[in-house]
């Protein structure tokens, strides 16, 4: 049974806290002082007898405590959150909440969303948020999103939330078309070097497969290069330059086909990763996001 003691007001704090990594940006964020803030976690850690967040140089971290209370309490509150919003809102229709990777923004997850909603009786909508896997995993398991779609196995924040394989997708290097390179069929690596390149950010997946390609190579980083997961920024640079950008295929494909851009001939990776999507279990599912499961396995294999 809950104790009595724990209040609504302790499990927002340690949420916001947790998201925040820092006791001054949830105050900031809940609008109240950081006092209160570091008051209402000493509360909880007093009623759970447990040390929930520990300091470190860039700000605080859950401890292995606050990551078992994080598991629960994230799921527990969106629960809670949408049992209160459903009261008289029966007819309103269907609502997801989406983490996209940039493997899957141009096509993959566009496609099923239309679908999706074309598919559904009443109104339907769909909020797609982006960015790196680790951001989107953690929000996923605090309850704040229904499933992230991409290239993610990698992820060490993927531990204790449900992932299905759709299919694999390799990071190709494609260059404008024109390129010096574009027409070589045989290149080696080193001849890549004196061109700027655009990359994944550090940490995260996509960049630990850049990362692996110069170590096997023996090759350092070039020092010209432009970090993004931003599609149309990384395609737009490259038409405008001679960089060569490190792009998922299914980004790249259809400006490939078009003669835009041309992928050299040069593999980063042969099979390449996972692409799939990815829940949390503790979370009953709603009939909604069942059935957009159902259409982005019918998009990865082709289904009409």
């Amino acid at each position: 049974m809950l104790n009595a003691r724990i209040k609504l007001r302790h499990i927002q704090a340690f949420l916001e806290v947790a998201r925040q990594r820092s006791f001054a940006r949830a105050a900031e964020r809940m609008s109240i002082t950081q006092p209160g803030v570091s008051k209402t976690i000493r509360e909880l850690e007093e009623i759970t007898d447990a040390s929930l967040f520990e300091r470190t140089p860039r700000g605080v971290s859950l401890t292995e405590a606050g990551l078992t209370l994080l598991r629960h309490a994230g799921p527990a509150l969106r629960a809670l959150e949408e049992g209160v919003g459903a009261l008289g809102e029966e007819h309103a229709g269907s609502w997801l909440r989406v983490g996209a990777l940039s493997t899957v923004e141009s096509r993959l997850l566009p496609e099923a969303i239309l679908r999706w909603q074309a598919s559904m009786e009443g109104e339907s909508g769909v909020s797609v948020v982006t960015g790196p896997s680790a951001f989107l995993l953690s929000r996923l398991r605090r309850g704040e999103l229904d499933l992230v779609v991409g290239r993610m196995t990698e992820a060490r924040e993927i531990l204790d939330l449900s992932f299905e394989h759709l299919f694999y997708q390799r990071l190709v290097l494609v260059v404008r078309s024109g390129h010096p390179l574009a027409d070589k069929a045989h290149l080696e690596p080193h001849q890549l070097m004196r061109f700027p390149w655009v990359l994944p950010p550090p940490q995260t997946t996509l960049r630990q497969r850049v990362d692996s390609f110069f170590v096997r190579h023996g090759l350092e980083l070039p020092t010209s290069q432009l970090e993004t997961l931003s599609l149309p920024i990384g395609q737009h640079y490259v038409q405008g330059s001679d960089a060569v950008w490190v792009a998922p295929e299914e980004a790249a494909c259809e400006a490939v086909d078009a003669g835009v851009l041309a992928e050299l001939a040069l593999p980063l990776e042969e099979r390449g990763g996972s692409v799939g999507l990815c829940i949390n279990t503790s979370l009953a599912p709603s009939l909604a996001l069942e059935t957009f499961c159902e259409t982005l396995r019918g998009v990865a294999s082709g289904t009409p």
